[in-house]
């Protein structure tokens, strides 16, 4: 681990604050810990008031040049630093995995997702398109383009530490805009290693540093970002509740949002479905991350006619399950992030025990012999009844609830009775059933699948869910938009004024 923090220039002890590559340290500190282990990774200061002064005012100034260059010049940036992030994709994978606790394979897949992301922006970039529209008047011209909008805040939750910050900045870096990153105080030693390798970038050719910053913290440097009305917009990631508080912040100066909130995600197996992909799918959406995507499985709603065919299965497949170091590729799940994170794990199975339910795997925590980490547990597999109110919540564990239907329609509605809208997914070999969950009688989240389960997502689609989940689209399709200002232009090339409703001035 020494040899990789040193490639990205980490030490012991490391400012908290950056501009570029140029660095701002205070007193206080972040302590990271890592959850595969127990061991102190390394110290991050705490960005001051000052300083987040001093990253605004820079970013201001060098956003004025970022902007003044051409989108495919901005785009030649961003490849440069895809190739970067292929040249280090193993370092920075395994930093990921250790910080984070995700498996080792997880962990380069995230750092794919970012090489993915700035390949997208490259394309992007000589494709910012405007609309061109008739006019009602003659001799006139219609037509709209998009303009960057300043400075992205972004703040980005702990699960995916280097991802999702990478499908936000790749997009608004070609949109013109400049990007501070607010990284979740559990993750901030990968924030510093994306932030050295994109400064050589920037260094590399001649470019302010004030493109990309870094600052560190906890909610209250996070309030300083969401309320300052040099921010444009604010792209956060996190819990439902966070997002609340960022949304009615950003909107008291009226500026934008993207928010990417909580996830409820229902994965739904009909009795035509190919029980065997069901299964992996299932399984791989409950555990994978150990239970800490905003698109992990968290109900399973299986038919009656194949419930217990399946549930055997189930059993067999967890049975089969390897926990232990994620830096271990055998290894199928690895810790929770903190002790924090495992005692919500233990209380939710408390809760669970106090209502009506069926064991199919105990949850627990475990010991990893030789480990001084406390963060591991075994998932939990547990049948409820579909009115149970621990279904309507979102716990960031490997616990999977599973209810028991009749008819598609009686599981649409359990899948949607939720206050989040994330992910959902179908498993059926029927048509008519796969058209009818993607109609708009069916799945009402962001993402709604057929045959494949509810977590990972394509770079290549937009991303984000409904309700409580926020509303927010990142990465693919379209998404660009929310990085950027909408302007419509007219333009008169005849030699007449015509004025609305035939209105005319002796002139």
């Amino acid at each position: 681990m020494d040899k990789i923090l040193s490639t990205f220039k980490i030490k012991s002890s490391n400012p908290g604050t950056w501009i570029g590559k140029e660095a701002l340290n205070s007193d206080q500190v972040i302590t990271s810990y890592s959850p595969v282990d127990g061991k102190k990774i390394a110290e991050v200061s705490i960005t001051t008031k000052d300083q987040f002064d001093t990253v605004i005012e820079q970013a201001s100034i060098a956003q004025k040049q970022w902007s003044q260059m051409t989108a495919p010049q901005r785009g030649e940036i961003v490849r440069q630093y895809g190739n970067l992030l292929r040249e280090y994709k193993d370092d920075l994978g395994y930093l990921v995995s250790y910080e984070m606790g995700k498996s080792f394979q997880e962990g380069k897949g995230e750092v794919q997702e970012m090489i993915d992301i700035c390949d997208f922006a490259v394309g992007l970039s000589r494709q910012l398109y405007g609309l061109t529209m008739h006019s009602e008047r003659p001799l006139h011209r219609m037509y709209e383009q998009w303009h960057p909008l300043g400075i992205v805040g972004i703040i980005s939750a702990f699960n995916f530490p280097v991802a999702v910050w990478s499908w936000n900045t790749a997009l608004a870096w070609v949109c013109g805009n400049v990007c501070i990153w607010k990284p979740s105080e559990k993750t901030p030693i990968t924030a510093l290693a994306c932030q050295e390798l994109f400064s050589r970038v920037l260094e590399a050719n001649n470019l302010p540093q004030g493109i990309s910053c870094v600052i560190t913290g906890d909610k209250e440097v996070g309030q300083w970002l969401t309320s300052n009305n040099n921010v444009n917009l604010i792209s956060a990631t996190g819990s439902t509740a966070m997002g609340r508080a960022v949304g009615a912040d950003v909107a008291k100066r009226f500026g934008k949002t993207i928010l990417e909130l909580g996830g409820n995600n229902a994965l739904i197996v009909s009795s035509k479905a190919n029980l065997k992909s069901a299964i992996m799918a299932t399984v791989f959406g409950a555990v994978g991350t150990c239970g800490q995507r905003c698109t992990s499985t968290r109900r399973l709603l299986v038919h009656e006619g194949i419930y217990n065919e399946f549930i055997s299965a189930l059993k067999k497949a967890y049975a089969g399950l390897k926990i232990g170091s994620p830096l271990d590729e055998s290894n199928h799940i690895g810790p929770l992030i903190d002790e924090q994170a495992v005692q919500q794990f233990n209380d939710t199975i408390a809760k669970i025990k106090e209502t009506k339910h069926e064991v199919i795997v105990e949850g627990k925590s475990i010991t990893i012999d030789g480990n001084s980490s406390h963060c591991y547990v075994h998932p939990g597999v547990y049948a409820v009844e579909k009115d149970n109110p621990l279904t309507k919540q979102e716990v960031f564990a490997p616990i999977l609830y599973v209810i028991k239907y009749k008819t598609l329609d009686e599981a649409i509605h359990i899948q949607n009775d939720v206050p989040q809208g994330l992910s959902s997914a179908l498993f059926t070999t029927d048509l008519q059933e796969s058209e009818y969950f993607l109609s708009h009688k069916g799945s009402d989240c962001g993402i709604a699948n057929i045959n494949i389960g509810t977590s990972g997502a394509e770079i290549g689609g937009a991303f984000g869910g409904e309700k409580e989940t926020g509303g927010g689209r990142e990465s693919g399709s379209d998404a660009w938009k929310g990085y950027m200002r909408r302007q419509t232009n007219t333009i008169n090339y005849s030699n007449e004024l015509p004025l609305a409703q035939g209105i005319k001035f002796d002139i």
